[in-house]
């Protein structure tokens, strides 16, 4: 290096093999690092002496169901639009929305003064139309017997049994005329066909109201009520024979609550959607406590059958590794042994093993990662009693 005047300057320290500053922070570094590799031995050597701290749980046997997981729908299991089916204005409305009926709860109240004054007339034209075919009946009599007297011809003895008849035919259409009246005057009171919840008002006092065209309110019937779902197809074989022997059971969550209602399998689509390669189906749930709404997005579990006395590990206890799964399994000399494992389906917090595991050995739930094969162990806590447990869980 040259200064400004053209000497050249050398470094004091280029020839040295570490920079003054580079062996301070080795000097300074090289205690540390022994001390800190002298506490892990240690702790090495007190975790290999006291044993690694670990949770274990038993292998055990249980009986676990075969079941389809998948979303969706609740739908209500019965859906009216009601419409009047007269044309009229609305004087009353019996409800609020929201409200749950009766099947037979007035709901809605017309005008009735034109149908009443309908009944009347057609009341009045019956009474008439009896009176004339009376009459018409006595003539028709009389001329019958001047007839067999030889008095008339037959043609006046025809003609007047005509007349009587069509006089007693009138007197069947006023008949029904009457019936009709009063149809349409009952019509005039809107009572609810089913019992459900109603939902909003669709009209309001003083509207008039057009039969059959006039949406009036929706009523949705929730107890019982339906969940939809679809299935991949391949398990349509199964389901059907199944479904032969005994109602399969379903069961639907709502999403983020503790909410769980069980109902059975009550419908199978007849056909298969080919766009999705699924099956639609459908459970009927009772709905007591009203939990599940039409529309609402549940977990839906349909249990097939169940497999009884399978061996079941905790799934904790699984590990997985470059050769696939295995456990840690506790010796009876306190340490670990790795032992591969074939899993298979898993439930309610435990998975199926095969045969590599025997019903009343313990394995290592939590701790793994201090662990490797003959490495001591000591037991902090079991989850034996809650591995034993049996059922089918939720």
């Amino acid at each position: 290096m040259r200064n400004r005047g053209g000497k050249l300057i050398r470094r004091k320290w280029r020839n040295s093999v570490v920079p003054p500053v580079a062996l301070c922070g080795l000097l300074l570094w090289g205690p540390l690092w022994g001390c800190n590799r002298a506490g892990a031995d240690a702790e090495s050597r007190q975790r290999e002496a006291t044993g690694a701290p670990v949770t274990v749980s038993e292998v055990t046997t249980r009986d676990v169901p075969v079941q389809i997981q998948v979303f969706g729908n609740a739908e209500a299991y019965r859906t009216v639009t009601m419409k009047s089916q007269v044309q009229g204005e609305i004087k009353e409305i019996r409800f609020v929305e929201g409200d749950n009926v009766k099947a037979g709860d007035l709901l809605f109240m017309l005008d009735r003064r034109s149908f009443e004054a309908a009944l009347a007339s057609a009341q009045a034209a019956l009474v008439r139309d009896v009176a004339l075919a009376k009459d018409a009946e006595q003539e028709a009599v009389r001329l019958e017997g001047l007839f067999k007297q030889g008095t008339i011809a037959p043609r006046e003895n025809d003609k007047a049994r005509a007349t009587a008849d069509a006089q007693w035919a009138q007197v069947d259409a006023d008949r029904a005329a009457v019936d009709k009246a009063a149809l349409n005057l009952e019509y005039c009171t809107i009572h609810a066909p089913i019992d459900g919840c109603i939902g909003s008002l669709l009209v309001n006092v003083g509207d008039i109201v057009k039969a059959p065209d006039t949406d009036m309110v929706v009523i949705n019937q929730v107890q019982p009520i339906y969940v939809t779902f679809a299935v991949p197809e391949h398990y349509l074989t199964q389901i059907r024979n199944l479904q032969d022997k005994e109602p399969l059971v379903v069961a639907a969550k709502i999403p983020g609550e503790e909410i769980r209602e069980l109902g059975t399998l009550s419908f199978i689509d007849n056909q298969v959607d080919r766009s999705t390669g699924t099956i639609r189906l459908k459970g009927t749930f009772s709905n007591d406590k009203r939990a599940l709404w039409p529309g609402q997005f549940v977990n839906v579990t349909l249990t097939l059958c169940t497999d009884t006395g399978v061996t079941v590990v905790s799934t904790q206890a699984i590990q997985n590794g470059q050769s696939g799964a295995f456990v840690f399994v506790v010796q009876a000399d306190q340490t670990v042994a790795i032992r591969p494992v074939t899993t298979y389906r898993e439930y309610d917090g435990f998975t199926i093993v095969g045969s590599e595991l025997q019903p009343g050995e313990t394995v290592v739930t939590d701790g793994q990662l201090r662990l490797r094969d003959g490495v001591k162990i000591k037991v902090k806590s079991s989850d034996k009693s809650e591995s034993a447990k049996d059922g089918t869980g939720s």
